[in-house]
């Protein structure tokens, strides 16, 4: 399991070896013990997530920052934890395959082979987190995560509950998730059973990769409601019948009578090819985070922030930084236009100078109706009115990856990620001047197009 981290947000920190200086320029870097922090790879409303670099072996790793609320306390499986005076610091597996959304998206549907692998690995990683007492509850091929090697990875576990959220009747009681993906009985509010709410969502989940589309959808939320209680859903013709079988089992709309994890172990279309996983046991020490809730405040475990001021240049991005904001590590995409990819976020370099690529970042952005916020290289854009999931805050940085090419990343850091493929959309009309185009590119596209990538 791994926290969201891919190199579709990624741009690790670098060391002073393969680093791509400029004598004209200076980078601030901080180090939390020996890990150096680099670019943001994810944020949300009380975590991000950081590219680090080891500096005493060279490993590359995700970090998820938590703002620390006194009171709230929990335990984490993480690869290794530290902690601050404010916050706390999970080390995690960085992971360089990309979100298997993103298989989906531009690939489409999977052969029942390929979807039957991903899911022996999907169910094998939820039912260990349930024998750990953990219920994810937010599960979505957007959470989904592949490594180099396309071993899954379940990522986003900011939703999950811990046994000590269970109550007297022994079922959890807050609502959450998305829409169509969630079991029936969490809309209900009644009180359900984590195990079993967390196998459904497996099981749309199964849907999505064999069909290439939702079993449930609609655009009026309380008609999708309707289907997930009936269950109202058809698989394709191309389902076959053991398998259709098996999705209604999990999409049962009873949980008394939906299928369990054992059974689905069990069930022969699922044996097909499935091989019982081998866990290994993590040494995971919390000493530094149970000083946080020592009273005295003197422990010695907790860790230090420091920082380096540089001058006020954009951050220089090295060799490791960018390879890695490449999907799959590879460099050629970076330079190649890649259409209808724009997910969460997206890069794309320019040879302008790095003042005026955040001036034209503000202009095209102000009249969409986004508040504004510069801090040196970095910007702020938040949407003045709500959307689906809130107001769309889309934060842009400037790179320099050359004494004269910039690489400027966009991500979405708040709101609906198709509300922010239509920003997107809009926003590159306004800066076709400062993308960057190659000389094949100019003959091949005259004035249209860029050298932009998508993640």
């Amino acid at each position: 399991m791994a926290s969201r981290a891919t190199p579709s947000r990624s741009g690790p920190s670098g060391s002073s070896s393969g680093s791509s200086s400029s004598s004209s320029s200076s980078v601030s870097r901080t180090r939390v013990g020996k890990y150096e922090l680099g670019t943001t790879l994810g944020e949300g409303t009380f975590a991000k997530v950081k590219f680090a670099r080891n500096v005493v072996n060279g490993e590359n790793v995700a970090i998820k920052i938590n703002t620390i609320l006194k009171g709230n306390k929990s335990s984490s499986h993480n690869v290794h934890v530290m902690a601050s005076k404010t916050k706390i610091y999970f080390v995690l597996e960085f992971v360089t395959g990309g979100e298997l959304f993103d298989k989906i998206a531009s690939k489409g549907r999977l052969k029942e082979d390929g979807a039957r692998n991903y899911f022996h690995q999907l169910i094998n990683a939820v039912d260990y987190c349930h024998s750990r007492g953990v219920y994810h509850r937010d599960l979505k091929p957007e959470n989904l995560l592949l490594d180099a090697n396309g071993t899954l990875k379940v990522s986003d576990f900011g939703l999950s509950a811990l046994p000590q959220q269970v109550r007297e009747d022994g079922l959890l009681h807050t609502t959450c998730k998305t829409p169509n993906y969630v079991a029936p009985e969490v809309i209900n509010n009644k009180g359900y059973d984590g195990a079993k709410a967390d196998l459904w969502s497996c099981g749309v989940i199964l849907f999505v990769l064999m069909a290439g589309y939702l079993p449930f959808e609609d655009s009026n939320l309380a008609s999708l409601y309707k289907k997930i209680f009936k269950a109202e859903f058809t698989c394709p013709h191309w389902f076959s019948a053991s398998a259709k079988k098996l999705i209604k089992r999990i999409l049962d709309p009873n949980p008394a009578t939906r299928i369990t994890f054992a059974e689905v172990i069990e069930n022969e279309w699922f044996n097909k090819g499935y091989k019982a996983p081998k866990y290994e046991n993590a040494n995971v020490s919390l000493d530094d985070v149970d000083a946080i809730f020592d009273e005295s405040g003197e422990s010695q475990n907790l860790v230090v922030e420091r920082r380096e001021e540089g001058l006020r240049t954009p951050v220089t991005m090295n060799a490791f930084e960018l390879i890695s904001t490449s999907k799959g590590l590879n460099l050629g995409s970076l330079f190649e236009k890649q259409m209808g990819l724009v997910k969460r976020k997206t890069q794309f370099t320019s040879k302008c100078p790095a003042n005026e690529i955040v001036t034209k970042i503000e202009a095209a952005a102000a009249p969409m109706g986004f508040d504004v916020k510069k801090n040196n290289y970095k910007v702020k854009l938040v949407g003045e009115k709500s959307g689906r999931k809130g107001q769309l805050a889309v934060t842009a940085e400037v790179f320099q990856v050359a004494p004269s090419l910039y690489m400027v990343e966009m991500r979405k850091s708040g709101g609906d990620t198709l509300e922010f493929h239509k920003f997107y959309k809009n926003l590159t009309t306004g800066l076709k001047d400062i993308v960057w185009k190659t000389i094949d590119e100019e003959k091949e596209e005259g004035t249209q197009g860029g050298a932009v990538v998508a993640s």
